[in-house]
């Protein structure tokens, strides 16, 4: 089709790093700790009279507190007036379209839907525990992760080879950090697209949660649709029906101390999901056409059959360049042979990492990669929510390669991940859409934090899947008591899905839902700029 909608921009798109500044020394004498009266230890607590049994819940979670915050407390701030809460939107919602699905595909908008069910009173239970452990997250300034382990000696196995056996279930500790920091890398891009999603902007900000790691490069995807007339609403920005977008970039680790950690240097390729209007289109043409040239014509009897087809919307993605813009293979395949060459000699790998539709393109980046470089380092692909791609043959394909792993974060109940179905028209069993590799399934239901009824919209949320995982243990354990990425984010994305004592605790200790998502405070550290087409 022809391309409708010019893009402004250029193909080379060069990366600006910005100077990293030493954070100020900190005082030798730490100002004094208030007691809290939630701490079982406190006078307060034990003149008021607590029960053995209410003060052995919360022990667990908070005999270490003073040692993880490593500060005071923040200072409670007061709650607002029942108007203002009024004004603000504090109130508690119901479970209705916005927090459903059309919510999650950015399309409630265009499409009105009656509300769902209201939630009931049962949902809200809490336990002191759990508002205890709030307490911890929402007190430090910046999520603190489990304590680094050096993991050069298994490296291979935490990155694929045998297909994580014995790592998912239970999970391993050491894999649960690198697929937080591998899903920290795609919410990344998700902050740097929606800060500044029009490719004419100069630079594009991007915030790096691990600061070992530098981009290079970033990464446009091209729609062959275009979007007509009729549909375009009165005041659409001009990003959401524009052919060519940001959709991601390839980042490199450059700290020696980290390679040595690892055991090799790691080149992550990181996609986001599905945002405007010309992406959504390409995923509802859901057609399985051949891999290599994309024309969906057979060629008859057992060999059409065996051969490897994807679906078509995605694949045209992967595939279409701009007009200012290479496609998002050629950036791609470019920026791996010269990272490739620039570190000649070392140990290397590549991870593809993606989240909804940028776990989909993931799979066509790594099967690309593993057919087109002989050479090639071991590339693991880590799917947050990621849909199905292909055939039973392109599965297959993956699987004889040698070169990829596949590892697919499913959250129960979410439906991007049971789609495509069957393919239209396609009556025979190996036509039929199939998943590829390894699964770790998390559940909603296990949140201490997330009301258990949440809707299609939470189910599907990137930061509800690394609150999951960092809180999973093993199938039928309990949420993990000492997990410790921090819920700000969680609370600011998903309000209407959160329980809602947790709401009124996090207003309590200064932190308010309804703010837009600090990202800054909540997720990364590291800042550099890359730069956008033009």
């Amino acid at each position: 089709m022809s391309i409708a909608a010019a893009v402004t921009g250029t193909a080379t798109t060069p990366v600006h790093v910005a100077q990293r500044h030493a954070s100020p020394a900190r005082t030798a004498t730490a100002p004094r700790r208030e007691q809290s009266p939630l701490n079982p230890n406190s006078q307060a607590l034990r003149a008021a009279g607590a029960s053995p049994a209410a003060t052995d819940g919360v022990r667990a979670h908070i005999a270490n507190l003073d040692r993880v915050l490593g500060k005071p407390p923040t200072v409670p701030r007061p709650l607002p007036s029942k108007d203002a809460q009024a004004q603000s939107g504090g109130g508690q919602e119901p479970l209705n379209v916005r927090h459903g699905l059309l919510n999650a595909l950015n399309l409630s908008f265009f499409v009105p839907m009656p509300g769902m069910r209201a939630r009931t009173a049962a949902d809200e239970h809490m336990s002191p525990r759990s508002l205890m452990h709030m307490q911890q997250l929402l007190s430090a300034d910046s999520p603190r992760a489990s304590p680094r382990s050096t993991i050069g000696p298994r490296w291979r196995s935490l990155h694929g080879e045998g297909g994580w056996a014995g790592l998912l279930d239970p999970l391993d500790s050491d894999l649960r950090r690198e697929l937080l920091r591998y899903g920290d890398f795609v919410q990344a891009a998700y902050q740097a697209f929606q800060s500044l999603p029009t490719a004419s902007a100069r630079h594009r900000g991007l915030m790096l949660p691990d600061r070992s790691y530098r981009p290079t490069r970033s990464l446009f995807a091209t729609s062959a649709l275009s979007m007509p007339e009729w549909a375009r609403r009165p005041n659409t920005p001009e990003w959401l029906t524009q052919q060519s977008n940001w959709i991601g970039y390839v980042a490199v680790c450059e700290s020696e101390r980290e390679v040595a950690r690892m055991g090799r240097r790691d080149i992550a390729i990181v996609l986001r999901g599905t945002i405007t209007c010309p992406e959504w289109a390409e995923n509802l043409r859901a057609t399985l056409v051949p891999l290599d040239d994309g024309d969906a014509t057979t060629h008859g009897g057992k060999a059409a059959e065996e051969e490897p087809k994807v679906a078509r919307g995605f694949r045209s993605l992967y595939k279409t360049a701009g007009e200012k813009v290479k496609s998002l293979s050629e950036d791609v395949m470019d920026e791996v042979r010269r990272l490739m060459e620039k570190y000649k000699g070392e140990e290397l790998s590549i991870t593809v990492v993606g989240h909804s539709l940028g776990g989909a393109l993931a799979l066509l980046v790594a099967d690309e990669i593993a057919t087109t470089v002989p050479d090639a380092p071991p590339v693991a692909v880590v799917s947050f929510g990621g849909p199905k791609v292909g055939n039973a043959a392109f599965v297959e394909k993956l699987k004889k390669s040698g070169k990829v792993n596949v590892l697919r974060i499913v959250n129960a109940g979410d439906m991007v991940t049971k789609v495509p179905g069957v393919a239209p028209r396609l009556p025979l069993s190996k036509e039929q859409y199939q998943h590829v590799g390894a699964e770790l399934r998390i559940d909603s239901k296990n949140s201490p934090c997330l009301r258990p009824d949440v809707g299609p919209a939470s189910r599907h949320d990137l930061e509800a899947y690394l609150h999951l995982i960092d809180g999973f243990t093993a199938t039928g354990s309990p949420f993990r008591c000492d997990a410790r990425r921090s819920v700000i984010r969680l609370l600011q994305l998903q309000k209407g899905n959160v329980k809602k004592e947790y709401v009124k605790r996090a207003r309590e200790l200064g932190v308010d839902p309804a703010a837009p998502a600090d990202v800054g405070r909540s997720m990364a550290y590291g800042n550099c700029a890359v730069a956008s087409p033009s």
